[in-house]
């Protein structure tokens, strides 16, 4: 009988599998090596399982089990084979062998892992002397294989439940590597919690196309997926993405790979400067949802070709040059459905209220009625920043001329160093998204009217007053109390003078 492996077990190994490179590189370099060792692991494992039951069925018969290994989900070259590195771990060249092994995978797999000019593994290199001088480096290697090795690691599927392990196992990862490393681990993040908050908030359909323009590790993305199938009991919908790092694009492809998802497209590239999602008219495809946690505060964000913009995005207005917040609002407005397109958006307050140019945009998609909700969130929920985030949500097509603001900036448990979203805050927040009414101290359902006498202000306060009245003071009670304290003080005033006096003591109070 073939024991079972649990999540937490598979978590466990792969977090103390980074003990391998402490002391040696920083987090945000052995990232790629754990991540990328782990999608390379799982492809062997499944590989593996799949020829033995063949093997099991037709007897020993390589040929025949070959032709129908040629079916797999990926096809494993031999020299790509976790296996065959991890059997020659001891020989010199650990490094080149495991790039020479993801090459081959790449060119065997084109059609996943290949785009025009760019691999997944491209920016991804074992040979590297970050790792040291070449007996340093291919020791490092060695234990990073034989860690991989480990019972706890074989993800066979006939030793997991689902796919849904391995998914969740390279989601705990990165999580755990946003939480510890430095600023560059933390930038592709989106923390689990706000991802679920947010699919959520739009409730994916069946058949719906899904966008996040700046979709970093794919997060938000693969939370929507799995809404549809846990909602609709469907995998019928499309997620497509566009991410400007290279290395973080590459973790996307494979965190998309490692949770089933194939029907994906993600794009290598600057959204705002070149979006590459495109029409076959070459205009901006359009989405039924458009999701997405852009940087905050993007400096340098391409203001100097937006007045001449291709696809007319900033036709409302063009953002300051420091401050890129609404060229994605901009751009993400733009690629909706005109009637079934909505859209959330994480963003900084200041987004709710800075004026000029951003001001005037704010003006325009209040008053075309595209703004939903403003939902104001706690603080210290995204690794490596204090500053307070809100989510916006905007519809192309409204029911009414309303828009809801919540103050969920109360609603967290607090941790250590960072505060959590609980399944209870996410509820409340949603029910109170859905019901779409008032509620004292929470939430306020304003009429357009209101934001345009409130001269477009987004503010959360200037509409959900969260001030805790002062209570009133019974000068009766108090002077009352303040005489019986007076009473006790002289009684403990006798006690000590009588005390001091058995001591022999003087009392000068």
């Amino acid at each position: 009988m073939v024991t079972q492996i649990n999540q937490d077990t598979v978590n466990q190994a792969l977090w103390s599998a980074c003990n391998v490179f402490h002391g040696t590189i920083s987090t945000d370099i052995y990232k790629d090596f754990i991540l990328t060792m782990l999608f390379l692991k799982y492809i062997s494992d499944v590989w593996q399982d799949h020829y033995d039951n063949y093997k099991k069925a037709y007897g020993d018969e390589p040929e025949l089990i070959e032709e129908m290994m040629k079916n797999e989900r990926f096809v494993l070259p031999r020299q790509s084979n976790f296996y065959s590195l991890y059997d020659h771990r001891y020989e010199a060249g650990n490094g080149e062998r495991i790039d020479f092994a993801l090459h081959t995978l790449e060119e065997a797999n084109a059609t996943k892992l290949k785009e025009v000019g760019i691999s997944v593994f491209q920016d991804i290199s074992f040979n590297t002397d970050q790792l040291g001088e070449e007996k340093q480096k291919n020791v490092i290697l060695k234990d990073l294989l034989e860690a991989f090795a480990s019972t706890d690691l074989d993800l066979k599927p006939s030793r997991i439940s689902s796919i849904d392990v391995i998914g969740n196992s390279y989601e705990f990862l990165i999580k755990n590597f946003a939480a510890s490393g430095s600023q560059k681990t933390r930038e592709f993040y989106t923390p689990p919690e706000v991802s679920d908050l947010m699919a959520e908030l739009l409730d994916p359909q069946k058949g719906d196309s899904i966008c996040d323009p700046a979709c970093g590790s794919g997060s938000l993305l693969i939370k929507c997926g799995r809404k549809v199938v846990s909602n609709h009991n469907s995998k019928q919908y499309a997620l497509y993405g566009q991410e400007v790092i290279a290395s973080t694009w590459s973790i996307a492809k494979m965190n998309m790979f490692l949770h089933g998802e194939d029907n994906h497209r993600i794009e290598l590239g600057d959204t705002i400067r070149n979006p590459k999602i495109l029409d076959q008219n070459g205009a901006l495809m359009l989405f039924d949802i458009v999701i997405s946690t852009p940087p905050f505060l993007l400096d340098n964000w391409g203001s100097d070709t937006a007045e001449s913009d291709k696809f007319d995005r900033f036709h409302r207005g063009v953002p300051p040059k420091t401050k890129g917040d609404y060229a994605f609002i901009s751009h993400m407005i733009e690629t909706l459905k005109p009637t079934t397109g909505r859209m959330g958006v994480v963003v900084p307050h200041g987004v709710l209220f800075r004026g000029s140019y951003e001001g005037k945009i704010r003006q325009k998609l209040i008053d075309e009625n595209l703004l939903d909700a403003v939902i104001s969130l706690p603080e210290k929920l995204f690794y490596g920043t204090g500053i307070s985030a809100a989510i916006l949500i905007f519809k192309k097509q409204k029911s009414d001329d309303t828009v809801l603001f919540i103050d969920a900036s109360r609603e967290f448990k607090s941790g250590k160093n960072q505060n959590n979203l609980t399944a209870q805050n996410i509820t409340k927040i949603v029910e109170t998204y859905r019901t779409r009414k008032s509620v004292d101290k929470y939430a306020y359902l304003a009429t357009l009217q209101e934001l345009k006498d409130n001269d477009y202000n987004l503010n959360i306060p200037r509409y959900v007053d969260t001030s805790k009245k002062e209570e009133e003071i019974d000068l009766i009670a108090v002077h009352t109390e303040r005489e019986q304290l007076k009473i006790q003080l002289a009684e403990l005033e006798v006690q000590m003078a009588k005390h001091l006096k058995q001591l022999g003591l003087t009392h000068n109070g």
